[in-house]
């Protein structure tokens, strides 16, 4: 139970941090936003993040796997990920467009959550 109610109260910060960060990047098209996204992610996996999200993605799957968090946040990272790839891409950032996108799948492969679904904490966003 108390691990339970940790998960949820990690899962929550997250949400909060990166719909906020997620809502700057997106409207007001300011990058660092994303970084601050990354970051989030980095630190919802316990590891630097400029190193996870360099990570193949079959490789950020693996440390998610291993931060024994995987499946609880799965549709979160996937989401988040997902919409990053989007702000790049209109940014004109391909490579790290196509990077995140890739992790996206990647996520929805292995813990069998959708790439098109939106945790409610993100709604808002779609």
């Amino acid at each position: 139970m108390l691990q339970r109610d940790y998960i949820l109260e990690l899962i929550a910060q997250f949400a909060e941090s990166v719909r906020d960060s997620l809502k700057l990047a997106s409207q007001k098209k300011d990058l660092t936003a994303c970084e601050d996204v990354e970051r989030q992610i980095g630190e919802l996996l316990e590891l630097d993040y400029r190193t996870a999200l360099q990570l193949a993605p079959d490789s950020l799957v693996t440390m998610m796997v291993l931060s024994g968090m995987g499946d609880a946040v799965a549709s979160y990272v996937c989401f988040a990920l997902r919409r990053l790839s989007e702000i790049y891409a209109e940014a004109g950032n391909e490579d790290l467009a196509h990077i995140r996108r890739a992790q996206a799948m990647a996520v929805t492969e292995s813990f069998n959550c959708s790439v098109e679904d939106v945790p409610e904490e993100f709604a808002d966003l779609g």
